[in-house]
C-alpha cells in the first residue's frame, strides 16, 4: 500500500495509541514543532510530542517510547544525548549507534500501517556517515527483533497497528530493498 493521506491521519493513530496505552499514564499528541517526549509531573502522564501531522514522527517518536526503561520514561526526552542537525563525524557515528533499534521498531510500525520505511539519517545540513551501512544495522535490528521477539510494548503497538491498517494480517520481515535512505 501507498500512503494514503486520507487513510494515514495522524489524529487516527494518535487516537488508537492514546486508547491502546491508556494504562501506561503516557498520550501521545501531534502537532509540535519539534518531537519531544514530557516526562510525568505531579501524576499527570507522559506525553509524546510528534512532529507536525507526520504519520511517521509519530511513529518514530512511539518506538522510541517502546524501547525506554522505566527509569529513562522519568526523564524529559529520555534523558538522551540529542545535537541537532549539523553534527560531526563522530556525532552523527553516536547517532547512528543509538537509532539503529529506534528506527528498526519504525520501521516494524511502518510494516504493520502498511505504509514504506524511509531511514533518517537526521543529519541534513552536514551530510557524514554510510546511509547504506546504517541501512544494513538497522535492518539487522529489525532482523534481531522477528527473531528474537519485540518489546512488550512494541508487540502491543504492531498488533494494534495490523488490526487497523491491516485487517489482522501480521507483518513479515521485509527485504531490506524496500527501505529508503
Amino acid at each position: 500500500m501507498i500512503y494514503n493521506q486520507d487513510f494515514h491521519k495522524v489524529e487516527d493513530f494518535v487516537e488508537l495509541f492514546n486508547r491502546e496505552f491508556s494504562d501506561c499514564n503516557t498520550r501521545l499528541q501531534a502537532g509540535a514543532d519539534e518531537p519531544f517526549y514530557q516526562a510525568p509531573v505531579d501524576h499527570k502522564p507522559a506525553i509524546i510530542f510528534s512532529t507536525q501531522d507526520y504519520f511517521s514522527s509519530a511513529l518514530h517518536e512511539c518506538a522510541h517510547w517502546c524501547i525506554a526503561g522505566e527509569k529513562r520514561r522519568q526523564m524529559d526526552d529520555y534523558g538522551y544525548w540529542y545535537a541537532a542537525d549539523g553534527r560531526t563525524p563522530k556525532q552523527q557515528q553516536e547517532f547512528f549507534r543509538v537509532e539503529q533499534k529506534p528506527q528498526a521498531l519504525e520501521w516494524a510500525f511502518a510494516l504493520a500501517s502498511n505504509l514504506p520505511f524511509r531511514l533518517s539519517l537526521d543529519n541534513l545540513n552536514n551530510p557524514s556517515g554510510d546511509g547504506k551501512a546504517f541501512r544494513e544495522q538497522v535492518f539487522s535490528a529489525l532482523n534481531d527483533y522477528f527473531e528474537h521477539g519485540f518489546p512488550p510494548r512494541a508487540t502491543r503497538m504492531i498488533q494494534m497497528l495490523c488490526r487497523y491498517y491491516r485487517q489482522g494480517h501480521p507483518i513479515q520481515i521485509p527485504d531490506i530493498s524496500t527501505c529508503s535512505i
